[in-house]
């Protein structure tokens, strides 16, 4: 199994047009990020944890060939406002995408994407169908095991995802000793960091860092970081050696 960052960044805190902030006006790559997102490869299998605003420019980044499915963590637009860009995926393999989440994200979804689900669909629109799932219920997805894990975000359950020894939890910012439990034994986690300072709905560096200590994987991979946290290479510099701060592009064999 593959697993490649889409985005590593969040709408929080994002800066205005023609900001000149040390992280905006950084000529590392590894600062410029995009809206959090995964992409997963088995085999001959690809889906995406997330769909954000930009979806169809990491997709095209990627060459992504196939998309076969879209898990949902939860229904913030900066992590389904591009679902409509399925359509193209759509229009290539002829079929509809099995789209993954909760009956709370779905529903927005139908709100969002009104014309995806109208009786009378005009032609070219996306085509998603909806499969619910619960946290604490594995499903199955193309021979792997998939279970859904809740953390809160302030008061809004949000899913995170563990996949045999991954675990990929975003928008966190509690987490409950039962989901605590179904992250016991992951070598590899992928856990949101926002930044340094105190936030109402997501974990900073430091509680991030408390979330790692508890869980014990063997590396740690931030994301969903705001351009408040600082450049790369300055948070990179002071992590411990089994956390790194992802980036957009990175790629990693589970």
């Amino acid at each position: 199994m593959k697993v490649t960052f889409l985005g590593t960044g969040t709408s929080q805190g994002v800066p205005m047009i023609g900001c000149h902030c040390h992280v905006c006006s950084s000529s590392d790559d590894k600062d410029k990020r995009l809206r959090s997102s995964i992409l997963i490869s088995y085999a001959d299998r690809q889906f995406v944890v997330d769909t954000g605003p930009d979806f169809r420019a990491q997709m095209l980044r990627e060459k992504v060939p196939r998309l076969d499915a879209v898990l949902i963590t939860h229904s913030h637009k900066d992590h389904i406002a591009g679902l409509d860009d399925v359509r193209a995926f759509n229009y290539l393999q002829q079929e509809s995408i099995p789209i993954y989440g909760t009956s709370i994200s779905h529903e927005a979804l139908r709100r969002e994407f009104y014309y995806a689900f109208a009786d009378y669909k005009y032609p070219g629109v996306p085509q998603l169908e909806l499969k619910e799932v619960h946290a604490s219920e594995s499903f199955e997805l193309f021979g792997m095991k998939v279970m859904p894990i809740e953390v809160m975000h302030y008061r809004m359950p949000v899913l995170g995802f563990r996949i045999d020894n991954f675990a990929y939890i975003t928008d966190a910012k509690t987490i409950s000793e039962k989901s605590f439990e179904l992250l016991k034994g992951v070598d590899i986690l992928v856990l949101n960091a926002l930044q340094r300072d105190p936030h109402i709905s997501h974990l900073t560096l430091d509680e991030a860092l408390e979330v790692v200590n508890q869980i014990q994987p063997k590396q740690t991979y931030l994301t969903h970081i705001s351009h408040r946290f600082g450049r790369h290479a300055e948070i990179e510099a002071e992590l411990p050696p089994d956390v790194s701060l992802a980036y957009d592009g990175l790629k990693i064999d589970i």
